[in-house]
């Protein structure tokens, strides 16, 4: 089957989740999907990167999906953020529980108390952890895989307890590295914005936000990470002893990433013949697909087990199958498979292969004798930079500066423009139908604008801020 054009972003999107089997988008429950192994095979390509960065410095923890009814309430400001989404468990079996349970929507309210316990002494500090757990929202809107679901299946979450305030935001841009690491891994490029007061994460100082551009000129929320200040130690009595004797209070941290960033992945670099992967986290890295003519099989069939062998330290496919050429070409394109070869009876006795990269378009003949492990890395690290460079410009296309109110709701992508901090400048911008994503913390490469300016509305200290429509 063919796929809508990606100029139908939804449609596209959709259709590609399904076929090319990353998700089954029919169980009967909304905002419930499953994932297919090919897809989960992607899944655990993409967080094993994560775990290798979260392992530098954090411990992997896991804790209760259930949440007393009593611990979820404690923190006012953090649960009036979701008491909208929660899921409650009222009975065990028939009998009503005395205190109700939540299942998850967050880990704070289920970690802190912990902490509480865990840490007593300065000597217990910095206490890093992180858990990839499933976290579930009630959500009302329109779901969307691995974008916008009621199971969040792959929530990586890390928590932070520090002695003060500057350690905790040392820590904040440390958090902020990391991120910027691991989208950089994926080729997947982003702007990294402060979110506005009034759209913080409940109960944080300030939060830092990951957005990427999808194909229809969206914005999605990639990663985020908050300062918590002193807020939820105050609330769960999270105190340490310092070396005077003195009793205070920590500072927390806490920033997460979800199966969005595999959305990201997907959306950012697929075209109309389905996904296009960075080699790292491609299921199959490399095709080997035989043309066979009758009579001159076994020649091409030896090259082709030959070449196999020989990279056998990627992850390589031999189709064999009974297909032909045109749909094994097809199906390892809509799989998004980096590096392809073809051997016919000619190329076997000439001694090459015939080869081409998931993202052009032409075809090459290499000298069997020299396809090697080191040849196939330095593709591999070619290619990426070629995703990534792709995509930062497809980005930056997206994003329009603007200098009068006029402008904003003309454009179908990201608005750039200087902006104050003051609450109703940021609402009155918000009229023209974008959503205030917030400020940049850093201008990305790709984007060449001024960091500073005059507001667009009242004239007063502006910095570059981002409006947009969001997922």
């Amino acid at each position: 089957m063919t796929l809508p054009s990606k100029e139908n972003f939804s449609e596209w999107y959709h259709e590609v989740i399904q076929v090319a089997e990353i998700m089954d988008v029919r169980y009967p429950v909304k905002g419930l999907y499953v994932w297919f192994p090919f897809g989960f095979k992607i899944r655990q390509l993409v967080y094993s990167k994560l775990r290798e960065i979260m392992d530098r410095e954090h411990d992997e923890v896991y804790f209760p999906a259930l949440i007393p009814e009593t611990e979820l309430g404690k923190e006012g400001e953090h649960i009036k953020g979701f008491e909208d989404e929660v899921y409650w468990i009222t009975h065990g079996g028939l009998t009503p529980l005395d205190v109700k349970l939540a299942l998850r929507p967050t880990s704070e309210t289920a970690m802190y108390p912990m902490f509480r316990l865990w840490v007593r002494n300065h000597a217990d500090l910095p206490l890093k952890v992180y858990q990839v757990v499933n976290t579930f929202r009630y959500e009302t809107k329109h779901t969307r895989p691995l974008i916008r679901l009621r199971e969040i299946t792959s929530f990586k979450e890390a928590h932070t307890v520090h002695k003060d305030f500057e350690e905790a935001a040392e820590h904040v841009k440390k958090a902020i590295g990391f991120y910027k690491e691991f989208y950089d891994f994926l080729a997947v490029p982003y702007m990294v914005i402060r979110r506005p007061e009034w759209d913080k994460f409940p109960g944080a100082a300030y939060t830092i936000a990951f957005d990427t551009v999808m194909p229809d000129g969206r914005t999605l929320q990639i990663g985020t990470v908050h300062h918590l200040a002193d807020h939820f130690a105050r609330t769960f009595d999270i105190k340490y002893e310092a070396p005077n004797g003195e009793h205070y209070y920590a500072h927390q941290t806490c920033y997460g990433i979800s199966e969005r960033c595999i959305a990201a992945l997907i959306s950012v670099h697929g075209d109309d013949q389905g996904l296009v992967l960075p080699f790292e986290v491609a299921p199959v890295q490399i095709v080997i697909i035989p043309i066979l003519y009758k009579g001159k099989e076994e020649a091409v069939m030896e090259a082709c087990k030959e070449l196999a062998d020989k990279l056998n330290a990627f992850r390589v496919v031999l189709d064999g199958g009974e297909e032909r050429p045109g749909a094994k070409y097809y199906k390892w394109e809509l799989k998004g498979v980096p590096i392809r070869f073809e051997i016919g009876p000619r190329d076997a006795e000439k001694g090459v292969a015939v080869a081409s990269f998931r993202d052009e378009k032409k075809k090459f003949e290499v000298p069997l004798d020299s396809i090697n492990e080191e040849l196939i890395l330095k593709w591999a690290e070619e290619l990426k930079q070629r995703l990534k460079e792709a995509a930062a410009e497809r980005m930056a296309e997206r994003v329009k500066f603007v200098e009068t109110t006029g402008e904003i709701a003309d454009w179908d992508g990201v608005v750039a423009l200087h902006l104050c901090s003051n609450e109703d400048c940021g609402h009155q911008v918000e009229e023209y139908g974008k959503s205030l994503l917030g400020w940049f913390e850093e201008l990305p490469e790709w984007l060449d604008l001024e960091p500073a300016g005059k507001c667009i509305v009242c004239g007063g200290e502006g910095r570059l801020a981002a409006l947009a429509k969001t997922y």
